[in-house]
């Protein structure tokens, strides 16, 4: 099916609901989404009012309900949980997977949260509070903590007889082989325990080439794993090498969404944070606590300008109107080479990785950028006057030092901002802060204050 016609299958049956709905038919509602994929009626909950969720929620099942509150999205989700009562969310738990009632528990208050363990089997409780003693965005954040292992000295027949016992809804590649003290040695796909005779002895069939990660691992550096690796499946493994989960490619699909989103949130000069409320106030916040320090940053520009006004005043008045042409060409110079060296490490791309091979590609870029980003400014300050009738020089000679000194302005700011573009995705990956803000308005914003500085004080200085 095609996006358009997805789209309108989408919206017919919101009409189909919305009618419903009206008529108060809570029988065929219920019929109707019976025959719905539950990921089409998260999308259409999304789409329907606190009052209309409600009557949703009490025609589907617990199970329905869980895998449509865990599809929806977070603002969506937090509405929900306000619209169902203690009873009701406890209900739901018991019908999500391990790794998405953890997620889902990250987001509820803290005093329902422990309701809600309370109620959980102890076995599922002791698992989960597990999957959350790691960082959301680790390894151990986003695995899945099911999954069938079998010891090395197991026979083929062992194991399929282990399969088939297992009271498991997941799917599987593989199974993982452990020794005895529970350490991972490897893994055997199950085409081979398939095509094996039954007393072959398991330990024969494990590859212990196997690719692992590593439970404190980033979710960036899974997903660049897989990405690599062309890996469907991949078992995760705590400090002592133990098997204590796995991680599918479904998962990593919806870690590099996440990852993308949040880049580019990031790039913009917001937050994700901003989807998890509807709120018109909480959303200014959060914008305005990126935008505070900008209009900072401007005002240090103005600040530099105006250090300048004892000039000519007919050179300066010249010079300033060049200002925004400055601004515009070396901070989009920047922000090309901060997107390309935090997309580079984001993806984990060998080059970007390796940071003398970017410095030497794009030095070399950059200064062909500038150099003709600096004559053809020159000669747009050559002529640009000259067109409005404004003379700032009547002696050729002077007038020239001034082409030249923009010139020079023009390639020294977009060098310096093209370096800074360079350098500081690596200095924040390095100290552990998120590249991506090397492409944000605040150092954009920094940016265009030292090559506003640099422009003026060279073109300036050098006429004087």
């Amino acid at each position: 099916m095609s996006d358009e016609e997805k789209k309108l299958s989408q919206q017919i049956l919101l009409q189909q609901i919305g009618l419903l709905l009206e008529a108060n038919n809570t029988k065929e509602i219920g019929e109707l989404l019976s025959e719905q994929r539950n990921s089409d009626i998260a999308e259409v909950i999304e789409l329907l009012d606190n009052e209309q969720r409600r009557i949703i929620f009490d025609i589907l099942d617990k199970s329905t309900t869980a895998e449509v509150l865990e599809k929806v999205d977070e603002a969506t989700r937090a509405e929900a949980f306000d619209l169902l009562n203690d009873e009701e969310i406890k209900s739901i738990f018991p019908e999500l997977d391990l790794d998405d009632a953890a997620d889902l528990l990250a987001e509820l208050p803290e005093e329902i949260r422990h309701k809600v363990m309370r109620s959980l089997a102890p076995a599922e409780a002791v698992e989960i509070k597990k999957l959350m003693s790691y960082s959301e965005d680790s390894a151990g954040g986003i695995m899945d903590p099911v999954l069938i292992s079998a010891l090395e000295d197991s026979t083929v027949s062992e194991v399929i007889k282990k399969i088939r016992g297992a009271e498991i809804d997941e799917d599987f590649f593989s199974i993982y082989v452990v020794d005895k003290t529970g350490r991972f040695v490897g893994d055997v796909r199950i085409r081979l325990l398939l095509t094996s005779r039954e007393d072959t002895k398991i330990s024969t069939l494990t590859d212990p080439d196997t690719i692992y990660v590593a439970a404190d691992a980033d979710q960036e550096e899974v997903r660049n794993i897989f990405s690599k690796n062309d890996l469907i499946v991949a078992p995760v493994l705590d400090k002592n090498h133990k098997l204590i989960g796995r991680i599918t490619a479904d998962r990593v699909i919806e870690v590099a969404e996440e990852e993308a989103a949040e880049d580019l949130y990031t790039m913009a000069g917001t937050d994700a944070d901003e989807l998890d409320k509807f709120s018109a106030f909480h959303a200014a916040r959060i914008r305005m606590t990126w935008l505070l320090p900008c209009l900072i940053g401007t005002a240090i520009t103005a600040l530099v300008m105006m250090f300048f006004k004892d000039h000519n005043p007919l050179v300066y008045v010249v010079a300033v109107a060049f200002v925004p042409m400055i601004a515009a060409i070396s901070g989009n110079a920047g922000l090309q080479t901060s997107t390309i060296v935090v997309s580079g490490l984001a993806t984990g791309h060998l080059a970007a990785l390796k940071m003398s091979q970017v410095l030497t590609r794009e030095i070399r870029i950059a200064i062909l950028v500038a150099l003709s980003c600096g004559i053809i400014g020159a000669l747009i300050r050559a002529f640009l006057p000259g067109l409005l009738g404004i003379a700032t020089s009547e002696n050729l000679a002077e007038e020239l030092r001034f082409i030249f000194a923009f010139g020079v302005g023009m390639f020294s700011s977009i060098m310096v901002a093209t370096t800074l573009g360079l350098f500081l995705p690596f200095l924040f990956r390095r100290v552990g802060i998120d590249p991506a803000i090397s492409s944000g308005p605040l150092v954009t914003t920094a940016n265009d204050s030292i090559s506003v500085a640099i422009y003026m004080a060279l073109t300036l200085l050098l006429i004087r």
